[in-house]
């Protein structure tokens, strides 16, 4: 796959605009981005602004905390998906799976991923890995595979560390070829992506997309290459 179809290209800042919304799907166009990844308040004017293009929409949702209830997740996802979103990234219930209570998180994941399942929307499983022991990672990956999604994800982005080499190899060990691998939280260069993808990620979740793909074109040109 090429590199620009690797990344959903991500605004999720709260102070985020239409306007800087609509800036991101034009950068999202220009760059043929798989996706843009948005809150679900905006799915709806990414969808007029990426109108026959092929970039996809991706929504958060129980963002960025995953402390809802699993009916508001669910509630959340099917209104994200009636409004163009083809795939959902779901924070789990992060206090939960520390408490050992694998049945709740099991039955959150199973409540979205049914509710996108409705209009064919894969579901990414937010885990914020930074909080969680090695132990805990691997219990996120099986439910997350258990429960029927096509991704496990390593952060919102909202807390440190995000995503590194070292917790992308443990989940990658936990759910092989079986789900695919989002790697988000603190990506901004192209070794950071290489290394990232290496390690086992599919996809890549960032805001620095555009200043990655100038710096893999500059290298590309220098090498007498094209990406």
């Amino acid at each position: 796959m090429k590199l620009n179809r690797i990344f959903d290209h991500t605004l999720l800042a709260p102070e985020a605009t239409q306007a800087q919304i609509r800036q991101l799907c034009s950068e999202a166009r220009e760059w043929d981005f798989y996706s843009v990844c948005v809150n679900s308040g905006f799915v709806s004017t990414a969808a007029r602004e990426l109108r026959e293009s092929n970039v996809k929409i991706t929504s958060v949702v129980g963002f960025p905390l995953g402390a809802c209830t699993s009916g508001t997740k669910a509630a959340e996802t099917e209104d994200a998906c009636r409004n163009g979103a083809a795939e959902i990234d779901m924070v789990i219930p992060i206090g939960r799976l520390r408490d050992g209570d694998d049945s709740y998180v099991l039955r959150d994941i199973q409540q979205v991923t049914a509710a996108a399942a409705e209009y064919g929307a894969d579901v990414k499983v937010i885990l914020e890995t930074g909080l969680l022991s090695d132990e805990e990672i691997l219990r996120g990956c099986d439910l997350a595979e258990r429960g029927g999604a096509r991704f496990v994800k390593t952060s919102t982005g909202f807390l440190a560390p995000g995503a590194d080499v070292r917790t992308i190899r443990l989940m990658k060990q936990a759910v092989g070829d079986r789900l695919l691998i989002k790697a988000s939280g603190g990506i901004r260069s192209l070794s950071s992506v290489k290394e990232l993808l290496s390690a086992g990620a599919d996809r890549i979740g960032a805001s620095s997309s555009v200043s990655i793909m100038n710096e893999a074109v500059k290298e590309a040109a220098a090498a007498g290459d094209q990406i």
